[in-house]
């Protein structure tokens, strides 16, 4: 039976699509995509755009799970950019720097070219600053600011600090910031949805509330589900933190971890221009941060301290609060209008983690907490590797990845002590 959506903001605040019908009988497809999250909807949507008969499998509804539940930050910022440049350097040599440059802003394009083309109403929004918690932060923003000047950038980046931050962002904990005004924020829930009926319109069969059961493979693979199967040429596994259908070189590379998201009640069009006069969305770059913006209709979206044990929170907004008070004085004893949390896929060096269990049985996953604008370009990747056009697949399938063998609670915990020591060290930095 499908679970129903969290009670988020953006659940209450969806635009009105009509559900997918659930699989009954068999049907016959070239590829077969598990997982009705971004990575998933936007492959279908590559996969059509190639003529593929494509089927999409969804065990609640679609962008149920992290797609429908993040931060709605769209960012070129890549978690694992220093890993890869150390593992694709095996493979690109002298391209590596430029490629990565690249691949933080590729997503953006994919978006916006799929809002256009599309007509998807998601409140899509340019704008983004990203702070400093301390002076110690200050150096790397300002590295940030080199190189995106130096990359012919200059016009979409500005340096705040001081009061000038304080026009920006009225909040006491930043002493500097960057603004990058190709980033964005959006209503996720309501972007993956609208690629949903966009890959539906493009002949796509989607099938809601069609869990899957067990996976034989073959040359022709057999999904199975409760009420019915699908044979195709190839399989897709993009389920992320929320599937247990890993195997093989799958095993123990990912990890869920838990994070937390309230929205406030509507602050009004004064308070909220108060807060923060140009709309921008924000996070500061401690290792675990805090991240917030404002929506359409003028609530505080705030998220952060992320859980790497695997538990979820039993008061998102009583441990959330300090946070919010504390950035914003203004907002001190402000209603919380929403709570709820979701799991994001989290991979020990950051990188995607891209691959095959069998020559027809690709998968991907682990987007470590920048999942929007990633899970386009993977998706990209995954179109264009399911065609033949291997490259780029390969390039991300060589990377060495850390799998912790003692099991996913066993794996949770020793996260959870990592993380425990960024923070110790981010406190003394």
């Amino acid at each position: 039976m499908t679970a129903p959506f969290p009670g988020s903001y953006y659940a209450a605040t969806m635009n009105p699509v009509p559900d997918f019908p659930r699989l009954d009988g068999e049907v016959d497809a070239d590829v077969c995509i598990i997982g009705g999250g971004f990575t998933g909807v936007n492959s279908a949507i590559e996969l059509a755009d190639r003529g593929l008969r494509v089927v999409l499998l969804e065990q609640n509804r679609i962008g149920w799970g992290a797609s429908g539940r993040n931060g709605g930050q769209v960012t070129g910022s890549l978690s694992g950019d220093r890993a890869m440049a150390r593992e694709f350097r095996r493979v690109l040599g002298q391209e590596t720097d430029d490629y990565i440059w690249n691949l933080r802003w590729r997503g953006h394009d994919i978006i916006k070219a799929r809002v256009a083309r599309f007509g998807i109403a998601c409140d899509l929004k340019h704008g983004h600053i990203q702070t400093a918690t301390k002076p110690a932060h200050i150096p790397d923003l300002r590295a940030m600011l080199a190189e995106a000047q130096s990359r012919g950038m200059g016009d979409e980046v500005e340096w705040v600090e001081g009061e000038a931050l304080r026009q920006v962002v009225d909040s006491p904990l930043y002493p500097a910031g960057l603004i990058n005004r190709r980033n964005m924020h959006l209503h996720s829930l309501n972007l993956v949805r609208g690629e949903a009926q966009a890959a539906a319109s493009l002949g796509v069969r989607i099938f809601e509330d069609s869990a899957v059961t067990a996976v034989k493979d073959g040359p022709r693979p057999v999904v199975e589900t409760g009420h019915g199967r699908v044979r195709a040429a190839t399989l897709l596994l993009a389920g992320n933190a929320y599937h247990r259908l890993g195997r093989g070189r799958m095993r123990g590379a990912l990890f869920p971890a838990s994070l937390g998201i309230v929205a406030t009640e509507p602050l009004g069009e004064d308070l909220a221009r108060a807060i923060n006069p140009q709309d921008l969305a924000i996070y500061d770059n401690r290792f675990v941060l805090d991240y917030h913006r404002l929506t359409a209709d003028r609530r505080l979206i705030f998220g952060g301290g992320t859980n790497y044990s695997g538990r979820d929170s039993a008061d998102v907004a009583a441990e959330l609060r300090p946070a919010i008070e504390a950035t914003y004085p203004r907002l001190k004893g402000v209603k919380i209008a929403y709570q709820w949390s979701g799991k994001a896929g989290i991979i020990v060096n950051r990188i995607p983690h891209l691959g095959r269990v069998a020559p027809n049985i690709f998968y991907a996953e682990g987007y470590s907490g920048h999942g929007i604008a990633t899970s386009h370009i993977v998706a990209e990747i995954m179109g264009r590797a399911i065609t033949g056009h291997l490259g780029e697949f390969d390039t991300f399938a060589q990377v060495r990845h850390l799998r912790l063998p003692f099991g996913e609670w066993a794996g949770q915990q020793a996260m959870a002590l990592g993380m425990m020591y960024y923070k110790l060290r981010e406190r003394f930095r």
